[in-house]
């Protein structure tokens, strides 16, 4: 069954396998959801990401802390309704202690990346 929010899907996979105190989930694989992935590994969110599979069986397997409360998984932009924020109106979340997902011309980066490099683009998520 075709998914119409690839990204929407990847943060409820990751949502619900955390409620049911699974290690790690599984997703099918692409750039966009492998790239908002290694951003949650190297903001410390996720102990490990990687890919398995080739071709059409590929997916991205994402490794949970286990010493860490579930995520806070918010889509903010979605296909029937996109948000997009210039650099000045990226504001930090709970006081830098969640992060947003920004999709830029230079790639995927946090809110804050962004705000530096002086990049807006569109508001994928939160996540806390």
């Amino acid at each position: 069954m075709p998914v119409t929010d690839p990204i929407g899907d990847l943060l409820t996979r990751i949502r619900n396998a955390q409620h049911g105190r699974r290690t790690e989930c599984r997703a099918p694989w692409s750039k966009m959801k492998e790239g908002i992935c290694q951003l949650l590994k190297t903001n410390g969110y996720v102990a490990n990401v990687t890919t398995e599979g080739e071709g059409t069986q590929k997916e991205v397997v994402v490794t949970f802390l286990t010493d860490r409360l579930p995520l806070e998984l918010k889509r903010v932009s979605t296909p029937g309704g996109r948000k997009y924020v210039g650099a000045t109106e990226i504001r930090a979340l709970l006081h830098g202690a969640a992060i947003a997902i920004i999709s830029t011309s230079n790639g995927l980066m946090t809110g804050k990346e962004a705000r530096e490099k002086n990049l807006g683009g569109e508001f994928l998520c939160t996540i806390s």
